[in-house]
């Protein structure tokens, strides 16, 4: 049994595969190794049943985390899931080569990740090239769910969202300013908290206050991290991965266009054709 595994900081999706077929599958919390250590792993892998019922028939892992970007956390990674998996042979490369891989394969290409945090790198069809895009969810991650969470939680504190949002934010989430401080500034994983907020983009994205943020974190996202890269390889493919770039795949066109542009692909879940290359 094979088992391919592409985790976010947010969610971690597992495919569990005999002979090239899917026999089982299920999602757990991301399992990002910078912010979840190696107990709370251990934990979150023993409450998921399909993952202990099969443990011992798993012979071999391709793990894709973020926050798996040195030598150092795929290493503590990997020693964490082979105490649970223990009779595996276990994989780990950071999300972004699981991104590269979902949409170019083995050829060469430009990748950006937009999901719960961002990134972009040129694909030489073997590994992402090395860049300097991926500061996190406090200094980077420009267009993601974490970064539109983080402007969201701006404008509602600083009283600049419209009236009809205001009020369906405070609706739906119930939220007041101590609350919020103490989510981002006092407990762990502020980045999950602030990606949570994605979900009301989603619901109120025919709103031009919401689109003109959503296009605003495009833009950022853009300027910062994509126009780079097509100005390093002007000749390669541009592909997107993630669930926010999918989501708002218009908008992310538009941005596009904006700079003569064409994405080539967008990959809402790179899982599936992890899935695809791997077990074939």
């Amino acid at each position: 049994m094979i088992a391919v595994v592409y985790s976010g900081s947010r969610t971690a999706f597992w495919k569990l595969t005999q002979n090239g077929v899917v026999v089982a599958h299920c999602n757990t919390t991301g399992l990002n190794p910078c912010f979840v250590d190696s107990k709370t792993i251990l934990q979150i892998l023993n409450k998921k049943v399909v993952l202990v019922n099969n443990a011992e028939s798993i012979k071999k892992i391709y793990f894709f985390a973020a926050g798996a970007s040195s030598a150092e956390r795929k290493e503590e990674l990997a020693k964490t899931l082979s105490s649970f998996f223990r009779y595996s042979k276990i994989i780990v490369e950071n999300d972004l080569f699981g991104a590269a891989k979902a949409a170019c394969y083995d050829k060469t290409g430009i990748v950006a990740m937009l999901g719960s945090g961002s990134n972009c790198a040129y694909f030489d069809g073997k590994k992402p090239l090395t860049n300097n895009f991926g500061l996190g969810y406090i200094l980077g991650d420009e267009g993601s769910a974490n970064y539109l969470g983080k402007m969201l939680l701006k404008s509602y504190l600083n009283h600049r969202l419209p009236a009809e949002l205001e009020a369906k934010f405070n609706r739906t989430y119930n939220l007041d300013r101590p609350q919020i401080f103490e989510r981002i500034y006092n407990k762990p994983q502020a980045n999950i908290f602030l990606s949570s907020f994605f979900e009301f983009f989603v619901q109120n994205n025919k709103h031009g206050y919401i689109i003109r943020m959503i296009d605003e974190g495009f833009e950022k996202h853009f300027r910062t991290c994509v126009l780079p890269m097509v100005e390093k390889y002007p000749e390669e493919q541009l592909h997107f991965v993630g669930t926010v770039a999918a989501e708002f795949q218009d908008r992310l066109i538009h941005t596009a266009d904006k700079y003569d542009l064409t994405i080539k692909s967008i990959i809402k879940e790179p899982i599936l054709n992890l899935l695809k290359h791997y077990i074939n």
